[in-house]
């Protein structure tokens, strides 16, 4: 990689966290106006997990999601303008605006979709998995899933299958240290989820969630090593997440300690100001970059709010279409 080249993807990593950030905090600005409707579980603080995964894979590599999954959608190349239109409930949404936030999935990018079930996109990426090694061109999935999947029985079944058939998925848990309003301490025995993975016979490696490049670096390792046909990797990213669990009218009420929220917020520990401060403390960026970057996110998220506002609600007659029942 030339130095431009690592330049510009360490600067698109960076727009694209930012734009997350935005993204989600948009999304609850209009949801709280009550102009876009449905559960919003938002992304914040989580953004350097899906953007460091996620660049160390090609579009044709394919990724499942769960309930939290702007993210996600965002880091693996989604149309913003869908998404909002998706959120807005209209036609050129993703999912003709019958979906909602839980639902958005691209295909043409690999992003098979969010998932309101906890440990649901799970089976999915192993069917994903699966797939990619029949058709033999070099592709992997991954799969993002949070601290509470762990406690499903898919997270274990789909651990053991795709080590005993050496498919090519990565595990990437997004340990938020709360699971809604439940403490991963008051559920878990043992903090480092990456040990699960010695029980299944596949390499488990725990990084900082919160540091993008650590994360990159743990993903493209566990990508290399799928692409070669050696198998699935559990990489378990300790991250947090700063707002609330899930909003509907109004965001709830914070339960968590001022003092832990805090030390997460602050700013050598928040991913997008620590990456913010990496890259023009090394003279990759400057100060007068990131205002760029910024005041180019904003005119694309209000675009995004324009393209979905213009955009039809569906028609009634069409509330089965693209529904499947046998």
């Amino acid at each position: 990689m030339t130095v431009s080249q690592g330049k510009a993807e360490l600067v698109d990593m960076l727009r694209r966290m930012i734009l997350i950030r935005e993204f989600d905090q948009l999304a609850i600005e209009l949801r709280k106006k009550r102009r876009i409707h449905g559960a919003l579980h938002p992304y914040v603080g989580e953004e350097a997990v899906a953007v460091g995964a996620c660049s160390a894979l090609r579009v044709t590599d394919r990724i499942t999601s769960t309930h939290r999954g702007h993210g996600h959608c965002i880091a693996k190349g989604a149309d913003i303008n869908r998404m909002m239109a998706e959120l807005f409930g209209r036609v050129d949404g993703y999912c003709k605006g019958k979906g909602g936030s839980m639902h958005i999935a691209d295909f043409a990018i690999g992003m098979l979709g969010a998932n309101g079930i906890v440990a649901g996109g799970m089976p999915i990426a192993c069917g994903a998995a699966l797939a990619a090694q029949l058709e033999d061109a070099g592709d992997v999935a991954a799969c993002f899933f949070g601290d509470g999947a762990t406690g499903e029985g898919e997270f274990h079944e789909t651990l053991n299958i795709s080590s005993l058939w050496k498919l090519p998925l990565i595990f990437v848990c997004e340990n938020n240290q709360y699971g809604a309003g439940n403490a991963v301490t008051s559920v878990r025995v043992v903090a480092d989820i990456s040990m699960h993975a010695a029980a299944y016979g596949m390499p488990g490696v725990s990084v900082d969630g919160n540091d993008v490049l650590a994360v990159r670096d743990a993903m493209c390792a566990a990508v290399e090593r799928a692409r070669r046909g050696e198998g699935p990797t559990l990489i378990h990213c300790k991250t947090f997440r700063s707002l609330f669990h899930a909003m509907r009218d109004v965001p709830p009420p914070e339960t968590r300690a001022a003092d832990l929220l805090a030390e997460w917020r602050s700013r050598d520990r928040d991913p997008v100001s620590r990456f913010e401060d990496h890259l023009t403390g090394n003279g990759i960026v400057t100060d007068a970059d990131v205002r760029a970057i910024r005041d180019h996110v904003k005119r694309d998220l209000d675009a995004a709010v324009d393209f979905a506002e213009a955009s039809p609600y569906p028609d009634p007659k069409d509330l089965l279409v693209d529904m499947f029942a046998e």
